[in-house]
């Protein structure tokens, strides 16, 4: 690990607390350059649902590869999206009864919710974005600013805007309905938070220490968004693709959210 410490970065995080040569892995397991086993709880934070290097997956990926078939396109079209797209249409969300346009924007979660953000602000003219108290949305600049975390976004280096923070589900204690709170705030104007473009939210809360939300406030939220002309717009990044059972971890709230945020295991590989 010393050519580490000389030659790479000192930004890293996962390798200060592991610091182990990691030479191979297969499903669950990572296998160590002096032959350890290690259960593999981090799972790619949240981007590995199938395991490494899953044989059915990597099987696909080396077929195409070995093809020649187009790898970086920008967003032309290709028969691989086009693929994709009508298989998710309809195994995914004409089984739920959604409709939705895809958008492909760069390869990280915090690229899909720069986008997500972009749009909503585009669309109702607005800028300010409600969310939530330990909710995580991304590292890059605009991601940190709706992230909750304060070691995050101090490390940004310049100040934060256009983002307000509400409670989120149980974050007052079980007997304060911060959904309620939340909706009187925004439809009074003389509360002194700006019309938002987008209440943003996540329907389990991961890095922010597994909070789940009712049902109930989930569906409020949602109405509250669309009384006040904002997107909801629901990031399962980390949640969703079948983390908490449903595809999609609003499924049992029966949310229909302006936009949906994808990312992670949504490749099934890591990529």
């Amino acid at each position: 690990m010393h050519a580490f410490e000389i030659l790479e970065s000192n930004v890293r995080l996962y390798s200060r607390s592991f610091p182990t040569l990691f030479s191979r892995a297969r499903g669950s397991i990572m296998l160590t350059e002096d032959g350890r086993k290690v259960i593999d709880f981090l799972s790619g934070a949240g981007a590995l649902n199938y395991g490494h290097n899953n044989h059915e997956i990597k099987a696909a990926l080396t077929e195409y590869l070995a093809s020649d078939a187009v790898v970086h396109g920008l967003d032309m079209a290709t028969p691989a999206k086009l693929e994709f797209m009508e298989t998710f249409n309809s195994v995914i969300l004409r089984e739920r009864g959604l409709k939705y346009r895809f958008q492909f924007t760069g390869p990280t979660g915090a690229n899909a919710i720069e986008a997500a953000l972009k749009l909503s602000r585009k669309v109702t003219g607005r800028q300010n974005i409600i969310s939530f108290t330990n909710g995580y949305h991304g590292l890059s600049l605009g991601a940190v600013a709706v992230t909750g975390n304060r070691f995050h976004r101090e490390a940004s280096g310049v100040p934060l805007s256009s983002a307000t923070f509400m409670p989120y589900d149980g974050y007052l204690g079980s007997t304060v309905d911060t959904a309620d709170y939340m909706r009187k705030v925004l439809l009074d104007k003389s509360s002194g938070i700006d019309s938002p473009a987008a209440i943003l939210v996540e329907s389990v809360q991961g890095e922010g220490g597994i909070n789940v939300a009712r049902k109930e406030w989930l569906q409020a939220i949602q109405a509250t968004a669309k009384d006040t002309g904002a997107l909801l717009i629901v990031d399962d990044v980390q949640m969703g693709c079948g983390r908490t059972g449903d595809f999609f971890s609003f499924e049992f709230a029966g949310l229909s959210p302006d936009i949906v945020v994808l990312s992670k295991s949504l490749s099934g590989y890591g990529l």
